[in-house]
């Protein structure tokens, strides 16, 4: 049985549909309206009446370009829906109307239905709203920590600069071999896949490994004769020396630095200096530190001693690897060779 024309009347009011069905003739569309439109509709087109014949895109221009893609999808006599998506239109008072246009094809007859999407758009806008807001703070929240992070990470480069430029003034050995050891340092550290925060850390912090030597006499510090061993005993203070001016800050850049300059002079086998550790007791940092200062300072002069030709540098090292050295990093720095003598060339004596 079916229902009367007032109980279908009385659905697609409900729904706030106003259907319509659809004839072409030659470049014309005909419109007749198959229900009582909604009172929404009634303010757009007043004389468009159920049963009569009329175009809603006189009334609703946003029709306009949908009816041009709905008539494609009706003579292409496509199974489903086109949906226009949600536009705006508003009245002669200035009243926003969330509405979408569908084109359907119903069993060979073609169908326009236009509905009032009503509280549920304007539910979706705000939340949509809401949602757009929430990701703008957020973006600026993370702006601001970048900020703040490259600040921070402004002052610790100049931390750094000034401690190492201190160290300037007391031991000529450190102009360009600290520049080449940060950029070591930071080689070595992509090639073992760190996080960019740790990076960051050991370029600022390698440069720093021999800072204690600010507290060793020139007379040691500089004589360019081979050290007694009573003087050695003394130079090598300067690793502890160096860990104990850096340590205890609570700031990873100088903890990191603190590391090496307390353990750069220790070595794989355990008969290093200061505290006689051992394989992975020393800290990666200072394996790493150990390896590139070894390398820079065989590979130049210094005031006691003559620089040694590359391939001289590489037959020592590769005699102190497993000794001195930590044989699987030393393998990592000669996989990057070619990216430290591009330092190298780029930062001369």
């Amino acid at each position: 049985m079916k229902p009367e024309v007032s109980v279908i009347d009385a659905f697609y009011a409900e729904l706030q549909y106003a259907v319509f069905s659809v004839l072409c003739e030659g470049e014309s569309q005909l419109f007749t309206c198959l229900v009582t439109p909604p009172a929404w509709f009634q303010q757009f087109a007043p004389a468009i009446a159920l049963g009569e014949t009329g175009n809603p895109a006189d009334e609703l221009p946003f029709l306009d370009n949908f009816l041009i893609d709905a008539a494609v999808f009706w003579q292409s006599q496509a199974v489903g829906k086109l949906a226009s998506g949600p536009w705006v239109e508003r009245d002669a008072e200035g009243g926003e109307w969330p509405l979408e246009a569908i084109a359907l094809s119903v069993q060979g007859e073609w169908l326009l239905q236009i509905t009032h999407l009503g509280d549920d758009f304007n539910r979706q806008r705000r939340q949509r709203q809401i949602a757009r807001e929430n990701l703008l703070t957020q973006e600026q929240l993370e702006l601001e920590v970048l900020s703040r992070t490259r600040q921070i990470k402004l002052r610790e480069a100049e931390i750094a600069l000034r401690l190492v430029t201190a160290a300037c003034f007391r031991d000529e050995e450190t102009g360009s071999h600290i520049r080449r050891i940060g950029l070591y340092a930071a080689e070595m550290g992509r090639a073992l896949g760190w996080s960019q925060q740790r990076i960051d850390d050991i370029t600022l912090a390698a440069p720093m490994h021999d800072l204690g030597k600010i507290g060793i006499s020139d007379k040691i510090l500089l004589k360019p004769d081979k050290l007694t061993s009573s003087e050695f005993e003394i130079m090598k203070r300067h690793a502890e020396i160096g860990a104990e001016m850096l340590g205890d800050s609570g700031i990873s850049m100088l903890d990191c630095a603190a590391d090496i300059a307390g353990c750069h002079h220790e070595k794989w086998n355990g008969e290093g200096y200061p505290r006689g550790l051992k394989g992975l007791d020393i800290p990666e940092t200072a394996r790493i530190v150990a390896i590139i200062d070894v390398y820079d300072a065989l590979s130049h002069k210094r005031v006691y001693k003559k620089s040694f030709s590359e391939q001289e540098t590489f037959d020592l090292m590769d005699e102190m690897a497993g000794e001195h050295l930590d044989p699987n990093l030393y393998q990592v720095f000669l996989s990057i060779i070619e990216k430290i003598r591009v330092i190298r060339a780029s930062n001369p004596d």
